[in-house]
């Protein structure tokens, strides 16, 4: 497990301040989130993921170009979505979107697929909220013969059909494509009948209760004899000297995201007590980079994982933090999370 184990990080590209609490403008997010991919390379960092949305405290609605900036800086670290909300995209022009960044980056580009937990990308694309359903499952099914089949013949109700249509640029060596989860049996079902690894996003209690969607995706497999594939995790968290400093930095920033995301979901407030247990019990990876690795190790071993993503943006957090964070993670928690779970000492 160790050797194929992969470790990354992913961002939404919060919206962030700086070190005096003044916000940043959205370009300057954006510069900052190339340069922190940069850093993940250089660090050994296996992965990141940039996310996409489409309201202001994101600064990020085209991940590709994104990417593409840290790949022309970058020469090893592997660059996908974290998530492509699929539903309100058109599969075509993603796969030729990706198609350019898988070459550019030297076959270096994954994606990522999912529904996406917010929904401002329906309307501003012209999409009706009550296909939700049928717009991912039909764009999915076209996606998935155009990354597979060199002539795609296609038919659906949510665009026209295809007949033996080619699609350029072509693929090459292949693209490397997963299935976000959320959590329930027919997103875990549906990873396996497209024959595509499954990555659970687990952002809180603990990650111990998935256990039971990853036995059902191993019996889905074996009952359609599907290869099993990796199995990955998106868990957030924050990197820092030591856990106080990892959760001080962290704590302001989470809940002012927490509030505002709650605020439009009917959540209440969360305070500093909540915000503690999730990190001494749940799902939020906080503190030195010993505490961090051990929490990792612990789920990646309860989980029989093969990849673990660390959501290292926390709303507005500073890119300093962020800076030191992605760090620390590469060079002292990787390595520690491979020793653990190689049996050496930490």
């Amino acid at each position: 497990m160790t050797q194929t184990l992969s470790l990354g990080l992913d961002t939404f590209g919060d919206a962030t301040v700086g070190l005096d609490g003044s916000p940043l403008p959205h370009e300057q997010v954006l510069r900052n989130v190339v340069e922190q991919g940069v850093l993940a390379d250089a660090v050994g960092v296996d992965f990141l993921g940039v996310g996409e949305h489409h309201r202001d405290d994101f600064a990020v609605s085209s991940p590709e170009i994104v990417m593409a900036a840290i790949a022309a800086r970058t020469c090893r670290i592997r660059l996908g979505t974290a998530v492509t909300v699929l539903s309100s995209d058109d599969p075509v022009r993603l796969f030729e979107r990706f198609s350019t960044l898988n070459a550019v980056s030297n076959g270096r580009a994954e994606v990522i697929l999912g529904r996406g937990s917010f929904t401002e990308s329906f309307p501003l694309f012209g999409f009706d909220l009550q296909d939700y359903e049928v717009l991912f499952e039909e764009k999915l099914d076209l996606f998935s013969k155009l990354i597979r089949e060199p002539e795609v013949t296609w038919s659906g109700k949510t665009r026209p059909p295809l007949s033996r249509q080619r699609v350029f640029p072509t693929l090459g060596e292949g693209l490397q494509v997963s299935i976000g989860v959320g959590g329930s049996p027919e997103s875990v079902v549906r990873a396996v009948h497209y024959d595509l690894p499954m990555i659970l996003a687990i952002i809180g209690g603990d990650p111990r209760r998935f256990l039971p969607y990853v036995d059902l995706y191993n019996r889905a497999c074996a009952q359609i004899g599907r290869p099993v594939r990796p199995l990955g995790v998106h868990s957030p968290g924050h990197v820092a000297a030591t856990d106080e400093e990892a959760q001080e930095q962290l704590w302001p920033h989470y809940r002012k995201m927490h509030d505002r995301i709650g605020g439009e979901r009917g959540w209440p407030p969360t305070t500093k007590e909540s915000f503690l247990n999730e990190v001494r019990h749940g799902s939020l990876y906080v503190g030195s980079p010993e505490t961090v690795a051990r929490k990792i190790a612990a789920t990646v071993s309860a989980l029989g994982l093969g990849r673990f993503n660390l959501k290292y943006s926390g709303g507005p957090t500073p890119h300093e933090h962020s800076m030191e964070c992605i760090r620390l993670y590469g060079e002292k928690v990787i390595p520690m999370v491979r020793q653990i779970l190689a049996g050496s000492p930490s």
